[in-house]
């Protein structure tokens, strides 16, 4: 019962660590990008998004250098999983603030995901990720990259973008930088000095510091909690790693309800505009495949191990969601709230199906 005790102790302070450090790291590498005279939409194409996935990233590099590969694998899968099904899902059903996306952007960013999900049913059939499927998941990463400059590029410097909405009154069809865009009503830069220039660093440097601390803390707990259990380690990422990931999205999604400490922090640390947050979310979880599984891979210096567990639960769970976010805005060029339902009831059944249904050698 100690053990368990200190385990669940140790569990806590990690997705703390992990919390405040990406967030940290995030605010302050945004910060040095603009020192350095980076414009706004090549920052809103690489770093922000990266900068959410960080935790997913850090655990599953730190997991499959270890040759934990169930928890690598796990953190990637399920973390997407957990960000479209739950943080997407609650976003979409807010009622308070509608969520509003560029309609080809989400579109192009649902059939990079379903093209990764693709990639993935093809080159793991034999129980390891291929290192032809390696390769692939990383030309989608760079395309993903390309993608996102070029939608911010052309947000920021050319026509208006035709928005896709869940509100129920009707939404303008545009959306402008002004109101949506890295350009404004984001974040307020510092003075460039000196000063300034090395605070941020360190900032960064303590940022990832926290944040592999915390990530070595999370990988620890769930390895003792799968051994002190006699589970497999792939439930862990399926529920206490990957809904523990979530807490802090699901804070901004549903406007910080935890308390005043967390969103003074939240909101002196944004890193992106608190509009974008959905497509932010896709952006994540199309990183946790085509970059938190490439990296693991190449850490763990052989194929990659991807158990049933994934192959039957996460891969066509991620896939059905991404069909269910890309056929309304494509259809009828609407965002619709039954599809954050439905994604959270998916959600609920891949969630009950791991937890009372492991599957064998995961």
């Amino acid at each position: 019962m100690k053990i368990l005790a200190a385990t669940l102790l140790v569990y806590a302070a990690g997705l703390l660590l992990t919390a405040v450090g990406s967030r940290l790291a995030g605010r302050c590498t945004t910060w040095c990008c603009a020192l350095l005279g980076l414009p706004m939409w090549v920052v809103g194409g690489t770093v922000a998004p990266l900068c959410l996935a960080l935790p997913q990233l850090m655990l599953a590099f730190l997991a499959a250098g270890m040759s934990v590969t169930a928890l690598a694998v796990g953190t990637a899968l399920a973390g997407a999983v957990t960000n479209l099904g739950l943080a997407l899902a609650v976003c979409l059903l807010n009622r308070h603030r509608p969520a509003v996306a560029g309609r080809d952007e989400f579109c192009r960013k649902c059939v990079l995901l379903l093209a990764a999900c693709g990639v993935l049913v093809l080159f793991v059939r034999d129980g390891e990720l291929s290192y032809t499927g390696t390769g692939l998941l990383m030309l989608l990463f760079v395309l993903f990259v390309l993608m996102s400059i070029a939608f911010q590029h052309e947000f920021t410097y050319g026509d208006m973008i035709e928005a896709v909405s869940t509100s129920e009154e009707a939404p303008s069809p545009q959306l402008a930088a002004q109101d949506y865009g890295y350009t404004a009503h984001t974040m307020a830069f510092p003075v460039m000095n000196l000063h300034n220039s090395l605070k941020n660093l360190a900032g960064v440097v303590g940022g990832l510091v926290l944040l592999a601390a915390g990530a070595q803390a999370l990988l620890y707990s769930a390895t003792t909690l799968a051994n002190l259990t006699g589970t497999i380690q792939a439930l862990w990422a399926a529920s206490l790693i990957s809904l523990g990931f979530c807490i802090p999205l699901l804070v901004e999604a549903l406007e910080h309800p935890l308390g005043s400490v967390w969103k003074w922090f939240a909101v002196r640390c944004r890193y992106y505009p608190p509009d974008s947050l959905p497509i932010q979310l896709l952006n994540s979880a199309i990183l946790n495949l085509t970059l938190a599984l490439p990296i693991s891979s190449l850490m763990y210096r052989h194929k990659l191990p991807v158990g049933a567990q994934f192959r039957s639960y996460e891969v066509p769970v991620c896939a059905a969601m991404a069909l269910i976010l890309l056929l309304p805005p494509l259809r009828r060029h609407k965002l619709k709230r039954w599809q954050g339902g439905l994604c959270m009831v998916l959600y609920a059944l891949y969630l009950a199906a791991a937890l009372f249904v492991p599957r064998a050698g995961a």
